[in-house]
């Protein structure tokens, strides 16, 4: 499977602004000699040493990912306003997707804001599906555009629309991926998905508050969590701000990394980021989790694989 993060960002869309573009262009010029400007090569080898911070953006759209099975089942995680990303890496690459399979975590308006604009649900040749535990969804969405909030309703889309109300331990089959959820801690509820496929899981976990009993090793914690290949976890705060912010909803980095750690999972993505947090913010929170993971007993482990949930990655398991 392909997994694409279009949307990483929490609460709110961050889009990069003018104060801290002139910051970075400022300090990407403090770094440069007139032997880095030579030739291309040099230009290249300057740009390649810069920090992530400094050369490129975590990104300020909200939660959205693409999962891409072997067989080609389009998969979409949420419908933030990453979804308007996706959307246009289809418009460049001409792709004609003729179904959806769209699973929603939840509906506070982070999650929903790219679905008015997804050109699909104005095609009458597309087919999209909607999954979640809630059976009043389409009533949900159709009120998220009533006027006056949205210029046009519900019934200005024209592709073909399904709804499926998900159970309890219960998954759906794509081809040979397999789609299993459970329920997360949030304010009004929100749902984890994982893909499973030849062997390879996924698990995203978006607008999670990680309590004491998420770390007991039951049988449903560890048939959906243990040895997972990847997981894209909520980790919007510092730990002070967890305890401070009690009952908002989200998780902090080092109960992060310590939920991956109880369940051996390979690859942590620090997701659903706070809006208030820069770039540089964001790699330090990165390099406090990582500092916070090597001071862990691993017994023999080694190091977690840690990284930000960063607009654009591709993720190939």
């Amino acid at each position: 499977m392909i997994v694409r993060f279009w949307g990483v960002r929490g609460s709110s869309p961050t889009p990069l602004g003018p104060e801290e573009l002139r910051g970075k262009i400022s300090a990407v010029l403090q770094r440069v000699k007139p032997t880095d400007l030579v030739n291309s090569d040099a230009r290249q080898r300057f740009l390649a040493k810069l920090p992530p911070d400094l050369f490129g953006t975590v990104g300020g759209n909200t939660a959205c990912i693409e999962v891409r099975t072997a067989g080609g089942e389009m998969i979409i995680l949420d419908m933030g306003t990453g979804l308007w990303e996706l959307e246009k890496r289809m418009r460049k690459y001409r792709e004609r997707i003729r179904e959806f399979h769209i699973f929603i975590s939840h509906f506070h308006y982070d999650h929903l804001l790219g679905l008015p604009y997804f050109g699909a649900m104005y095609d009458p040749g597309v087919k999209v599906n909607f999954y979640s535990p809630y059976p009043a969804m389409e009533r949900i969405l159709a009120r998220f555009m009533e006027k006056p909030y949205h210029p046009v309703g519900w019934d200005s889309f024209t592709a073909k629309t399904e709804f499926h109300v998900l159970k309890p331990n219960d998954s759906m089959k794509f081809g040979q991926a397999v789609v299993s959820w459970i329920k997360r801690n949030h304010p009004n509820g929100s749902m984890s998905y994982k893909v499973t496929e030849t062997g390879r899981s996924f698990i995203y976990s978006t607008d999670t508050e990680l309590t004491e009993k998420d770390f007991h090793r039951t049988p449903r914690n560890v048939e959906y969590f243990q040895g997972a290949d990847a997981i894209v976890l909520d980790a919007q705060y510092t730990l002070g701000e967890a305890i401070e912010k009690y009952n908002w909803g989200h998780s902090s980095y080092s109960l992060a990394v310590e939920f991956a750690r109880e369940f051996e999972i390979k690859q942590l993505f620090l997701y659903h980021h706070e809006p208030l947090n820069t770039d540089s913010d964001m790699e330090g929170i990165l390099r406090s989790a990582q500092w916070f993971d090597r001071r862990l007993d691993h017994k023999g482990h080694g190091t977690l694989d840690i990284d930000l949930a960063r607009e654009g990655y591709v993720l190939e398991l």
